[in-house]
């Protein structure tokens, strides 16, 4: 069968889907009123139980504006009102919209079996993350039942420098994409053993790719540490990062072998059992 071309002179169809100004993120292609509201979604996920002023004042938006925005996410369940002290929170809506994202990738689920199990072999709290935006998302977390523990609920975002899968992703990707994200990102200090200079992250990765598993050492929060290892897809990429966070007294650096091993072994049986190869 004859290949149907277009007529000569006209250009091909551009693909469905995708407008001429798909790319143009500029005011002129965005709506505001969604803008805003969304907006408004972030500073009540950031902190929840806020007044109408406080989310007037956050968002730098009118609290008219801001109300008629928050009625409207109400009518759709993504926001919700405590009547008793007029406190606005994220609605079930909002979960159910954004627990769709879990449903793109099949890591979610396969990792949860060792994670239960990882959780249990070391006593502390179990974590899923990947990269988003330069940035680590955390998907998902089996919690340890000590009474002081790690929390990163699902949703939650970080920089990548001073994380355990942050850094455990970083090792395996290409040099020019670390240099693209500190480029962007910056490497920021938040304790006293933060790595905030590039040949030092360097040396740090490189530490990691040898021993197959990184450490967060108090670097990003005083008193905690992670030790996270990566998960691979079939072309040996690194895609995710399963982890292990606790208070310093209980992860200590002396048992960082035992305990990096243990996640080791459990990241690479979630690239197994999603048809990945490790490199």
């Amino acid at each position: 069968m004859a290949e149907s071309r277009p007529p000569d002179g006209q250009a091909s169809p551009r693909p469905r889907g995708r407008p001429k100004a798909f790319h143009d993120t500029t005011e002129q292609n965005t709506v505001q009123s969604l803008d805003r509201a969304l907006g408004l979604l972030r500073v009540l996920a950031d902190a929840p139980g806020l007044t109408l002023s406080e989310l007037a004042s956050r968002s730098g938006q009118a609290p008219a504006t801001v109300y008629r925005a928050l009625a409207t996410l109400q009518a759709h369940g993504m926001a919700e009102v405590e009547e008793a002290g007029q406190l606005w929170h994220i609605g079930g809506g909002a979960f159910r919209i954004g627990s769709a994202f879990l449903r793109r990738t099949k890591v979610v689920e396969r990792a949860r079996q060792p994670m239960e199990a990882l959780m249990r072999a070391t006593g502390e709290t179990a974590n899923l993350g990947v990269e988003s935006g330069d940035q680590v998302l955390f998907l998902s977390q089996v919690e340890t039942h000590e009474a002081i523990r790690a929390f990163f609920p699902p949703g939650t975002k970080g920089p990548m420098h001073v994380s355990g899968i942050g850094k455990a992703l970083l090792a395996w990707y290409p040099a020019e994409k670390v240099a693209g994200i500190i480029a962007r990102q910056g490497l920021a200090r938040f304790t006293a053993l933060s790595i905030t200079d590039a040949p030092g992250l360097g040396a740090d990765l490189a530490l990691t790719r040898g021993r197959g598993y990184a450490v967060d050492d108090q670097e990003r929060a005083e008193g905690m540490r992670c030790i996270a290892a990566p998960v691979f897809n079939a072309y040996g990429e690194p895609v995710a990062g399963l982890s292990v966070s606790g208070p310093a007294f209980r992860v200590s650096l002396a048992d960082a072998g035992r305990i990096g091993a243990l996640v080791r072994d459990a990241a690479n049986r979630v690239t197994e059992a999603t048809g990945g190869v490790r490199p």
